[in-house]
């Protein structure tokens, strides 16, 4: 089931940013016992590389991701750490 929902994250987030960089990572096994590993959703880490960040701010940068990945914020991801840059900040 999580390597399926890191292949959802990575889908999503390809098709909404068209990133020269995209990593997801599942750290689900670094919150074994916390609530959202209990419930079954998990823990991500995310790091975006893409054009759409450029002047943007971190809140606007994580509400843009919060968008592209949509319904699975409450579904299947308890908690995402986000690492997003415009490409000239890498």
């Amino acid at each position: 089931m999580t390597v399926e929902r890191v292949q959802q994250i990575h889908a999503r987030l390809e098709a909404a940013f068209s990133p020269s960089h995209l990593q997801v990572k599942d750290q689900s096994h670094l919150h074994a016992g916390h609530a959202g590993a209990r419930d079954g959703m998990g823990h991500f880490e995310a790091t975006i590389v893409a054009d759409a960040f450029a002047g943007k701010s971190r809140i606007e940068r994580h509400r843009l991701v919060f968008a592209a990945l949509g319904p699975m914020m409450q579904t299947d991801i308890h908690a995402l750490k986000i690492n997003a840059y415009a490409p000239d900040e890498r």
